[in-house]
């Protein structure tokens, strides 16, 4: 699927989603992604799907979405590897530029160094870095990059974005258990403050993640992170980034097809599936059919249940 949505973002308020990348092509392999394992690790910038097709899809969704009368605040490359290694990512902004709707990207900043990559990311309204660590050995430990990258020239990449780019700039830091943090939270801080951001998000996972020992960071622990960096940029531009974002999730008109589609990029919760059926006028039998033929799974997490979309990553 390569549109989904719009779903509820913590972030950008009602977000249409872009999945131009496979499951799962990435230059990380993230000790917490919510996708899966990497499958393909990757650095070079390739082609995956036509520009004009991945347009067409959007604009699809977008129309039903507007029939349906659902808000969309952001078009958001947001897919099942890292945005950036598409090597038609500017253009696809360009097209999609058409549609009159904020984009935004999430990525994790390994290909920010490239002059391309950053030529293609000025093009966007709004762009999330991931920002993990600033010393070698927890950015092994936690993002477990490509071995190639080279981490002073992405962090230099991201200061160097910064200061062409005129939209909103957000970190993310993703803080989990058993990690020894030591004196990172300083180290990150001193980073933040130079690159200002708008906003400096704590993160914890808050669904299954790539290794099933991941667990969130302690409240002391996420605590400590956030006071360190108000410290550095002022409390206003630091915030949580822990909760849950509800169960708004759209229903755009075939039920089956929409829950496999958000749940290939955004596993949901029960209840969210539960609120996602109500609204689409179907009942639970939609989802034991879906788990019976193998095209969704049932996850469990820190107590809770999720459901999420067969990948060949999470066999």
């Amino acid at each position: 699927m390569i549109a989904f949505g719009p779903v509820p973002s913590r972030r950008l308020g009602r977000s249409l989603g872009v999945n131009n990348i496979p499951d799962k092509v990435c230059s990380y392999a993230c000790i917490y992604c919510q996708i899966g394992k990497t499958l393909r690790m990757e650095l070079e910038r390739r082609p995956f799907y036509e520009p004009e097709l991945i347009f067409e899809e959007v604009k699809k969704k977008v129309e039903e979405a507007h029939r349906r009368g659902e808000r969309i605040d952001y078009i958001t490359f947001v897919p099942d590897g890292e945005p950036t290694l598409d090597i038609n990512l500017g253009r696809e902004v360009e097209l999609l530029r058409e549609l009159g709707i904020k984009l935004a990207a999430l990525i994790n900043a390994s290909l920010i160094w490239r002059e391309d990559v950053r030529e293609d990311l000025l093009k966007l309204d709004f762009v999330s870095l991931k920002v993990d660590a600033v010393s070698k050995p927890l950015w092994r430990k936690v993002d477990r990059p490509h071995k190639s990258l080279n981490l002073e020239k992405l962090l230099e990449g991201m200061l160097e974005f910064r200061r062409a780019f005129k939209g909103t700039l957000v970190t993310e830091t993703m803080l989990v258990d058993g990690v020894e943090y030591g004196n990172e939270f300083e180290r990150i801080a001193e980073f933040l403050r130079e690159l200002k951001p708008d906003k400096a998000y704590i993160a914890i996972p808050t669904r299954p993640p790539a290794e099933s020992w991941v667990k969130p960071a302690p409240e002391a622990v996420i605590n400590r992170a956030f006071q360190t960096f108000a410290e550095a940029l002022g409390e206003r531009h630091v915030e949580y980034l822990i909760g849950y974002e509800g169960n708004t999730f759209a229903f755009t008109g075939n039920v089956e097809e929409d829950l496999l589609s958000i749940t290939a990029v955004h596993p949901m919760r029960e209840e969210a599936v539960r609120e996602f059926l109500r609204k689409a006028d179907a009942d639970w039998s939609v989802v034991e059919r879906l788990l019976e033929t193998k095209k969704l799974i049932e996850l469990e997490y820190n107590g809770r249940k999720f459901y999420m979309r067969r990948l060949k990553s999470r066999e």
